[in-house]
């Protein structure tokens, strides 16, 4: 039985953390979905589209936020910019007013992230929107190259990509954080080539207005929620690396590891209400990629992962025909640890080498999946807003 155990919990890593990639490249090219083709949009032909911002205590971001806004080349006159406030305290409604092209909705109580979008929505008249965080950056074309999505009337969603600024003095947090949206990045292109993206991130991707439905306030995923459920009616959820946000990484690891624990609880959040989208014979290619992309990372892969260290150096020790398999495989993960526990020695060194803090970064990642397990079993979760602290 303990053979069997080590044997299914070495697949399910292998399988959650490298064997998709490569299998999702291999089905993206032998076997892509036929989507209708993109071709440039004319200028007259764009249609009138909101960029949605919800903010919480976001002062000293506004200037730069609304300099990044009006400096995108969409039409002024079908560009609407609706920042929905959220309980701030730092007069961020106030420093909006100086603005007449942003329409400024500000609700005093602080009621969370998942709240303010449902309040905003009642207000969004156009028939797209497009979300995006306060302290993201967005490429000049980025909501010209997001429309071009929406030619196909399959698609019900567009997710940008995200992208980690930092620099040679930044540290494991900023450059792992950077190392891990490189890989997230290459599987959300191959899941869109084969069949649909396996979630949006909130920094940037838009829907169809007529597609969206309030969410429970106490939702912590909202941007994944919001988009799986739109690709649940039968909808595709695209893909544009073209059009992407720009963000600073996160301030430390303590500060990485708050918002890894909270989206690891929103993911067995979303599991729970997502549920039918694990029928496979309903939803086919979706939800092969839903489990292995999303349901395997947030559940089995981290306990499979920890579990597997002291399995592999038991059997080593107990079965003697097979001991040398356990071993080196016991080996190879001591050589992981040790390089991650140097990564977390060294975790203020802006020099520290990525052979340390790549290691590091996996297993810090891993652990907070396990604390999200946590957090949502202790009651914690609500919608309110846990700012990260970003350098």
């Amino acid at each position: 039985m303990l053979v069997i155990t080590f044997w299914v919990c070495l697949f399910i890593v292998l399988y959650t953390f490298i064997g998709y990639g490569i299998l999702i490249y291999m089905l993206a090219k032998l076997a892509p979905y036929k989507s209708v083709d993109n071709i440039d949009l004319q200028e007259e032909n764009l249609p009138a589209i909101t960029l949605f911002i919800t903010a919480y205590n976001e002062a000293d971001i506004i200037d730069e936020k609304m300099a990044n806004c009006l400096s995108l080349t969409y039409p002024s006159d079908r560009l609407r910019i609706l920042w929905v406030i959220d309980g701030s305290t730092d007069h961020s409604d106030t420093l909006l007013r100086r603005y007449p092209e942003a329409q400024v909705i500000h609700s005093p109580e602080r009621r969370g992230k998942t709240a303010a979008i449902n309040h905003g929505m009642q207000y969004v008249t156009t028939p797209f929107v497009i979300f995006t965080d306060a302290n993201c950056m967005l490429n000049e074309d980025a909501l010209n190259q997001i429309m071009r999505q929406f030619q196909d009337s399959s698609i019900g969603c567009v997710a940008g990509e995200k992208r980690i600024a930092f620099e040679d003095e930044d540290t494991i947090s900023s450059k792992g954080e950077g190392v891990y949206w490189k890989y997230e990045s290459f599987l959300k292109k191959m899941d869109f080539q084969y069949y649909s993206t396996v979630g949006a991130a909130g920094e940037l991707f838009a829907i169809r207005t007529s597609l969206f439905k309030k969410m429970p306030e106490d939702t912590l995923l909202d941007d994944f929620m919001l988009s799986m459920r739109i690709a649940q009616k039968g909808y595709r959820i695209a893909y544009t690396p073209n059009a992407y946000a720009v963000e600073r990484g996160s301030f430390d690891m303590h500060e990485e590891g708050k918002r890894k624990k909270r989206i690891a609880a929103g993911g067995w959040q979303s599991m729970r209400r997502l549920l039918p989208l694990l029928n496979i014979f309903k939803y086919g290619r979706l939800s092969f990629q839903y489990l292995s992309h999303r349901v395997l990372r947030w559940s089995l892969a981290p306990l499979a992962l920890f579990t597997l260290w002291p399995l592999s150096l038991l059997l080593g020790v107990m079965d003697t025909s097979q001991n040398y398999v356990f071993f080196v495989i016991f080996g190879l993960q001591s050589i992981c640890y040790f390089c991650a526990y140097i990564g977390m020695l060294k975790k203020s060194d802006s020099k520290v080498s990525s052979f340390f803090y790549i290691p590091y970064y996996f297993i810090f990642m891993n652990v907070n999946a396990l604390k999200g397990i946590i957090y949502l079993l202790t009651n914690q979760q609500k919608g309110s807003w846990e700012k990260t602290k970003r350098r």
